[in-house]
């Protein structure tokens, strides 16, 4: 049976890609830094962070179906909650 979106985001986001970028905390907190910085505005915060690519992933699946958007939807909501769990406030 072929893997589901969720399974697949699942495994990436808890395998692959941690690997390569870190806790999405930590590697979300670069990117708001950075994005305020070019905005010329406070720090995004990570949560943010997370909901901004989610919103990305939404534009283009408006636009043409791909399964890879909705498979990146997926983790970036994964990711959001990891935020959460590592914060205390899940």
């Amino acid at each position: 049976m072929p893997e589901t979106i969720l399974q697949e985001a699942q495994r990436l986001v808890m395998g692959a890609r941690q690997a390569s970028y870190g806790h999405p905390a930590d590697d979300f907190a670069r990117t708001g830094r950075m994005w305020g910085a070019i905005l010329g505005i406070p720090d995004v915060t990570p949560e943010l962070v997370g909901l901004c690519m989610a919103a990305v992933k939404i534009s283009r699946e408006v636009n043409a179906h791909k399964r890879d958007n909705l498979t990146d939807l997926a983790g970036y909501s994964q990711t959001v909650a990891l935020i959460h769990e590592r914060k205390g406030t899940e």
